[in-house]
């Protein structure tokens, strides 16, 4: 049966007819001329094919050292007095489609390379170039809590809502730029930071000004956030949040929705669940 190329075992038995053992024994017999012309192959090496090498490439790993020897790109972001000129090298820029559609445009030869983000906050282009170098950026999370680096120039409660917008305006940026993974990571600091109705608003007019009707991820939070705290913080922001509902009346519907749809929830499950002694009967008409 060697002729064939076939593979037999030969076992070994006790006495009783058990098999007691599994010899290792394995007479293999493979005519390598036979297996090259079956598959393929023109030649073969120590009686197997040659391979081919492109089969065993790997992509090269891009190193740190190869997003410094790219070339260098100049970021003019913002407009007046928040204008300012930024750099960051090519290699780690084209991360982001935006950016790598941008740099595709520059020829080989020009040394001098800028993009001009006028319409683009400054420290939130500050925050996505960190982002890119060291993958997070200021201030970060603390690990197994819910809380951030303190800033000692920020106050502990974001009573004006910068804190929530300087998150907020990462997130958007992050957005244009098609980087999840960044508006991921603003979206969570979001959460983080402790502020006050006033500040609250002035984030939810920004999110509702700068945001996609059907962006759930940053919009729903918003609308949940009002729609069961708005019976008490209403009384400090009352004037704000009649205005930001005149302002953005998706705003005011999404936080209605989120009202009735909680007060249906409640209802069935008084129904689920009743209460002895708790049902009223409707005032009758006069």
């Amino acid at each position: 049966m060697a002729d064939s190329g076939e593979l037999f075992i030969e076992t070994a038995a006790d006495e009783g007819g058990d098999i007691s053992m599994v010899s290792e024994e394995v007479a293999v017999e493979i005519n390598p001329a036979s297996q090259a012309l079956e598959s393929g192959a023109d030649s073969t090496e120590n009686g197997l094919p040659f391979q081919d090498d492109a089969m065993d490439e790997v992509p090269a790993r891009a190193t740190y050292i190869d997003y410094l020897k790219s070339p260098a790109v100049g970021l003019l972001v913002g407009q007046g007095d928040e204008q300012g000129l930024l750099t960051a090298h090519q290699a780690l820029l084209t991360k982001s489609p935006w950016f790598k559609e941008q740099c595709e445009r520059f020829g080989d030869d020009i040394r001098e390379r800028s993009i001009t983000l006028v319409d683009e906050d400054l420290d939130a282009v500050g925050c996505f170039l960190e982002f890119l170098y060291t993958g997070d950026y200021f201030p970060r999370k603390i690990v197994g809590t819910r809380d951030l680096e303190r800033d000692p120039q920020e106050p502990l409660v974001d009573e004006s809502g910068d804190q929530l917008l300087k998150h907020a305006r990462v997130y958007t940026l992050a957005d244009t730029l098609g980087l999840p993974a960044l508006k991921s990571l603003a979206s969570s600091k979001i959460h983080c930071v402790n502020s006050t109705a006033k500040g609250e608003i002035a984030y939810a007019r920004y999110v509702y000004a700068h945001t996609k009707k059907d962006d759930n991820a940053i919009r729903a939070p918003v609308a949940y956030f009002w729609a069961t705290r708005s019976h008490t913080l209403r009384s400090e922001a009352e004037d704000e949040f009649r205005q930001m509902c005149l302002e953005f009346p998706q705003f005011g519907y999404d936080v209605l929705t989120r009202v009735l749809d909680d007060k249906l929830k409640r209802e069935k499950q008084d129904k689920l669940n009743p209460t002895p002694g708790s049902s009223r009967k409707r005032a009758r008409g006069i």
